[in-house]
């Protein structure tokens, strides 16, 4: 099964879940008092990647429906899974789509007998970021940057990244490759691009924990991102929303070097299916890695909302189907592409979400 014709998300991801909230008719996610009747308080935590726009959607929700309280706590998505399947929180933001181990087991808050979905909420490149004192632009093709997080390539003049990047004052200097060292769906999806495109360097299946005894290893996104700001000579990966004024390397792909684009990153996740044998309203994507369209930007991450088909307590169950339909509506993807720069949900994606919330309980 395909996911076709991504563009703006339909009216029809506004159904069900967001009928119990009044955030549809407060466009933006701003305004004037509502007259939400929605109490209660929901309690989420997870992938990082989701950081700055789960800030955001909070705040919209909220400001529409202010008998709620929300927290999210952007410990990783590793940690996030374990907090959800401890009963510690009332849905996980996920970079990485529920195992098949982990769907075999219980969830703390789910009623017995009751599974969990996986449904995709932030679509969101992944920028490979760098700090290397004179070099303002950087090619990269995916056997060569497995080198350099393998550990395999040392200095940033090497042959193998001066043939890629000709006529650059490359230094004759060390490279300090970090990498996240939680359980983490944002070097879950770097290793997946990596194993699918340069399988012969990056021979370790894909997971959340960094294969290698290589590198330098950061907490979380912004533990990343800090690591390479501060470092010198440094370069790693992060959710392309936190790149901020760090170099970007581009990546190649088919015949060219591109950068990353939310339209990019979206035209990926357009063509991929969904990962066979797994509930109809778990919809998680097994993206396709090997793209060699240069419109196309591979190193891409879809990020999670992890909730329960039915939850052991029903009054909650119905304030994440009315969070989560906001995040997941067009106006909840507005918000998130603003504060963000994230690739809006497809008209298919969406409705299928929402179908699948509408069955939770």
């Amino acid at each position: 099964m395909k996911i076709t014709r991504f563009g703006a998300v339909g009216a029809i991801a506004l159904a069900g879940a967001m009928a119990l909230s009044s955030c549809a008719a407060n466009e933006g996610g701003t305004g004037d008092e509502t007259g939400s009747d929605l109490n209660g308080t929901l309690v989420g935590a997870g992938a990082s990647s989701q950081g700055s726009a789960q800030e955001a959607w909070i705040a919209a929700f909220q400001t529409a429906n202010p008998g709620v309280d929300i927290t999210y706590d952007p410990t990783g998505s590793g940690a996030g899974r374990e907090t959800f399947i401890a009963g510690g929180s009332d849905w996980a933001g996920s970079d990485s789509a529920l195992n098949d181990d982990e769907l075999a087991g219980g969830f703390g808050s789910c009623a017995e007998g009751a599974t969990a979905y996986d449904l995709p909420t932030y679509i969101s490149p992944i920028a490979v970021i760098y700090n290397v004192e004179g070099v303002d632009s950087l090619n990269l093709d995916a056997a060569t940057l497995a080198r350099i997080f393998k550990g395999d390539i040392t200095s940033w003049n090497d042959p193998a990244i001066a043939a890629l990047n000709e006529g650059a004052a490359l230094p004759d200097q060390a490279i300090t490759a970090v990498h996240r060292s939680d359980d983490s769906g944002t070097t879950k999806n770097f290793a997946d691009y990596l194993n699918k495109v340069a399988g012969e360097v990056w021979d370790a299946d894909p997971a959340d924990a960094f294969p290698y005894q290589s590198g330098e290893g950061a907490q979380g996104t912004s533990g990343v991102v800090d690591a390479v700001t501060n470092g010198t000579g440094t370069i790693g990966y992060a959710d392309a929303s936190k790149a901020g004024g760090l170099g970007v390397a581009k990546i190649k792909v088919g015949d060219e070097f591109v950068t990353y684009t939310p339209e990019a990153a979206a035209a990926v996740v357009e063509g991929s299916p969904l990962v066979d044998g797994r509930d109809a309203n778990d919809i998680a994507i097994k993206l396709d890695r090997n793209t060699t369209d240069p419109s196309h930007y591979p190193l891409v991450l879809v990020s999670y909302s992890i909730v329960c088909s039915e939850y052991q307590d029903a009054a909650q169950g119905e304030l994440v189907k009315a969070y989560v339909g906001f995040i997941t509506s067009a106006e909840g993807q507005q918000v998130a592409a603003e504060a963000a720069g994230a690739a809006p949900l497809s008209a298919d994606l969406a409705a299928k979400v929402a179908a699948a919330l509408a069955t939770v309980k």
